[in-house]
């Protein structure tokens, strides 16, 4: 989506690395997974991947936003933030939209990591 919409998947800013909101979209183009569990983790293994090419981890993390439809189960994003991000514990939000680009997506994950 990034060359259609125009922008990068992640930013880096001096010290930081900005990756814009990541949905659940799997590389092959095939569907969503149909859980919140499995689309948070597919979330944050393309947002590790994007990290990655800019030079940073998830251990860099500093920041990250949740967004979530209402039909999402917030445990089980939970569940799957916490598995990555227990020892990091980076500061982070939790926003309910009314809905995300794809009706099937249940949720999306930004996050900031310092490079210092």
């Amino acid at each position: 989506m990034e060359p259609v919409f125009g922008y990068s998947r992640a930013v880096v800013d001096g010290d930081h690395v900005w990756v814009s909101g990541t949905a659940p979209i799997p590389a092959d183009g095939s569907d969503p997974p149909s859980g919140s569990y499995a689309q948070a983790r597919l979330c944050l293994e393309i947002v590790a991947g994007a990290l990655a090419e800019a030079g940073a981890s998830l251990t860099d993390v500093v920041r990250t936003r949740i967004f979530a439809t209402p039909d999402a189960d917030w445990d089980e994003i939970g569940r799957a933030h916490g598995e990555t991000f227990a020892q990091i514990r980076p500061a982070t939000s939790g926003v309910v939209v009314h809905a995300l680009i794809d009706p099937r997506w249940l949720v999306e994950i930004e996050a900031v990591a310092s490079i210092r």
